[in-house]
């Protein structure tokens, strides 16, 4: 569905994590009187309880916020690939003034409408290319990955955890990683299993893949898809379960241990105010747990205090900066020390992250 992020980002590196870069001194302020067109563009359904779903709480939250003063739009279910660009395109001639895409797949699409349109503001979440008035935005969700595999470290009886997985990219594989060794904190030995799927939305194939994995033996189950169907299976295996994308508890209530999810709604109302204001600057933007952008879903009622406690803990230090999962030593699936003692990966490093760490089961560049 998004294909959020690729191996070729080291344009990030030297980028500051906030969402002020250079100026987007090409582009101007809509009209004093007149609402603010601002326009998402989803590459899944508003119903997908999980990704697009997210995206669209933001849009409904500068609503909200801005009421009369802005008019909200979306395309929802718009395939990746060139045809996008038409999409852009009907949406500046509407006079949107601010649009967002959220799907990695638009990016090139996006950069062009940009150059085209310079009095037009464009944001693209997971990618990395930036103009004057294009900006790059995402956030740091392997710090809340991290967590939930803590809660399934603390679920499982016989360590083996399995991981419905779309696709083999830099923000899956790390995203496993972060899962791996978060249960391995609470489960010492644990292991993850990765059933690859192909797909970013697809509740059937999520469901049986969830199942082989069940049927393989793992009592405990994590997910990078977008629907809650891997919750499904879980609940009717007893199995517990994580979510991700959104809190997806009132699908499976009786096994759902927790859940990665975004919080996109204030970065959205604090872009259209600078848009309003005529402060918006590009740049590329790598939201946290600091400032709310990630964080994981309410506990469900399985998960025991202990468990609480300890993934509480984690979180205060992930958010003070005095922990940091991909800190050294981490071994490799083969036993290769691949991060040594005290080294600190770099966001480079973990944005184009194309290996497992040792106890994942599968392979990183898919099935």
């Amino acid at each position: 569905m998004k294909s959020r992020v690729i191996g070729c980002l080291t344009v990030l590196a030297g980028l500051a994590l906030s969402a002020c870069g250079t100026g987007g001194s090409g582009s101007t302020s809509p009209s004093a009187g007149a609402p603010l067109k601002v326009a998402w563009i989803y590459v899944g359904s508003r119903s997908d309880a999980g990704w697009t779903k997210a995206h669209d709480d933001g849009r409904l939250m500068v609503e909200q916020h801005f009421g009369s003063r802005v008019q909200t739009t979306y395309k929802e279910n718009v395939p990746e690939g060139p045809q996008v660009q038409q999409v852009i395109e009907q949406l500046v001639q509407d006079g949107n003034k601010l649009i967002f895409a959220t799907s990695f797949g638009f990016q090139d699409a996006m950069d062009a409408e940009a150059k085209l349109h310079p009095d037009v503001f464009f944001e693209q979440a997971t990618g990395f290319k930036t103009e004057t008035n294009l900006a790059e935005y995402f956030g740091a969700a392997e710090d809340a990955d991290y967590l939930t595999g803590m809660a399934l470290g603390a679920a499982t009886r016989n360590g083996k955890i399995g991981f419905v997985a779309p696709f083999p990219i830099p923000e899956v594989i790390r995203e496993i990683n972060a899962v791996t060794l978060g249960a391995q904190a609470l489960h010492p030995g644990a292991t993850v299993q990765v059933e690859w799927t192909n797909t970013w939305f697809d509740p059937a194939k999520e469901k049986q893949a969830a199942q082989s994995l069940i049927q393989r033996g793992v009592d405990a189950i994590g997910q990078g898809q977008d629907s809650p169907a891997t919750g499904d299976a879980a609940k009717a295996a007893g199995v517990k379960w994580t979510g991700y994308d959104s809190n997806q508890q009132q699908f499976a209530p009786d096994v759902w241990l927790t859940g990665t999810v975004y919080n996109w709604g204030p970065y959205y109302t604090r872009r259209v105010q600078a848009v309003m204001d005529g402060t918006w600057k590009s740049g590329s933007y790598y939201g946290s747990m600091k400032d709310n952008f990630v964080d994981i879903a309410p506990f469900g009622t399985s998960v025991p205090q202990s468990a609480r406690d300890a993934i509480n803990q984690k979180k205060a230090a992930l958010k003070s900066g005095s922990f940091y999962e991909f800190t050294g030593p981490i071994k490799d699936q083969s036993g290769a020390v691949h991060v040594t003692a005290g080294q600190k990966l770099t966001l480079n490093d973990i944005l184009t992250m194309d290996w497992f760490v040792q106890g994942v089961i599968g392979n990183p560049k898919g099935s």
